[in-house]
């Protein structure tokens, strides 16, 4: 994923678009698509910062952590359950959740699913 552009340029740019100039002008101005220079004075106008908005991230763990207390529930009823029979029974559940996120749900909260000998 690239960076976003400097808001030096940004600023520039929609300095030139409120002198007068069309976003399309702007844009070719300061060598960036006609449509960046809309997207930024449509997000300047509509929320009053021209700032980039964050990049990548998680964007689905809410999901699991909404039903938190379901996954805890079924992990406490086996607590020898492998992360894809956890899955499986929480299909049941209607929740459908792969095992690399409930890797990531168990790493969030702290919790080892290793397994010891006694």
């Amino acid at each position: 994923m690239g960076q976003a552009l400097s808001m030096d340029l940004r600023r520039r740019l929609l300095t030139a678009i409120d002198d007068g100039m069309s976003c399309r002008a702007a844009a070719a101005r300061f060598g960036v698509a006609p449509s960046t220079a809309i997207r930024w004075h449509d997000q300047r106008r509509t929320t009053g910062t021209f700032a980039p908005k964050p990049q990548g991230g998680d964007t689905r763990s809410r999901r699991i952590e909404e039903r938190r207390a379901e996954i805890l529930a079924v992990l406490e009823a086996r607590k020898d359950i492998s992360l894809e029979e956890l899955r499986l029974a929480l299909m049941d559940l209607d929740l459908h959740v792969s095992v690399a996120g409930l890797d990531r749900f168990f790493i969030r909260h702290g919790m080892t699913r290793k397994k010891r000998l006694s």
